[in-house]
């Protein structure tokens, strides 16, 4: 990998020096060049997410799993918890407890339909975000996983802001303002504009 400048969109989490250091493609030399290796590497883990209905798609091992799925061709760290705090997200050492702890609310959210359907995805898809497991790729992972219950559950995947044609959630864009805008909503427990904008 040449010295190149990795830019990150608004709300994106920087990689320190090491996790740079497992960027698994030689060639690599510009921030385009990376944006399609990651680009193409998230479309094979997407497919391989919705190739099939699964039992353990609320597990551990498998959300593990969907991240090197979509992540494992360009980066060596992806599917592993991140070892270092960032600037968002529960402290490092926590993630396996917050993890466990969101599994068995959601499993219960659905049990006991203690939600819409749409608001366990949303909410699941909030505390993904929130705990920030990886290091990098949680946002694209996160709404993987919530279209992934819904996917399980038998109802439409959601449309992340595509219809307001307004730009797309890894770019500056409108899209993605009112994306990272309905997440700090989220956090104060207000869950109606990210309600809102995942049908949107």
């Amino acid at each position: 990998m040449s010295d190149f400048k990795l830019e990150y969109p608004p709300g994106a989490t920087p990689l320190n020096p090491n996790e740079i250091a497992g960027l698994k493609l030689s060639y690599i030399s510009t921030q385009r060049e990376l944006n399609a290796a990651e680009q193409d590497n998230i479309l094979r883990g997407e497919k391989w997410a919705f190739a099939k209905k699964r039992k353990d798609f609320l597990s551990e091992r498998f959300m593990r799993d969907l991240h090197k799925q979509m992540f494992g061709h360009v980066w060596r760290w992806a599917g592993t918890y991140r070892n270092s705090d960032k600037s968002i997200g529960t402290a490092w050492y926590q993630i396996p407890a917050e993890m466990n702890k969101l599994i068995n609310d959601v499993r219960y959210w659905i049990t006991y339909e203690t939600y819409p359907l749409d608001e366990i995805a949303a909410r699941f898809h909030h505390r993904l975000v929130w705990i920030h497991p990886f290091p990098n790729g949680n946002g694209r992972w996160a709404r993987t996983m919530a279209d992934t219950l819904l996917f399980n559950l038998d109802k439409e995947r959601f449309s992340w802001g595509a219809k307001a044609n307004t730009g797309t959630l890894g770019e500056h864009s409108e899209t993605r303002s009112r994306y990272i805008r309905s997440l700090q909503l989220a956090d104060t427990k207000k869950y109606g504009e990210l309600l809102e904008f995942v049908r949107s």
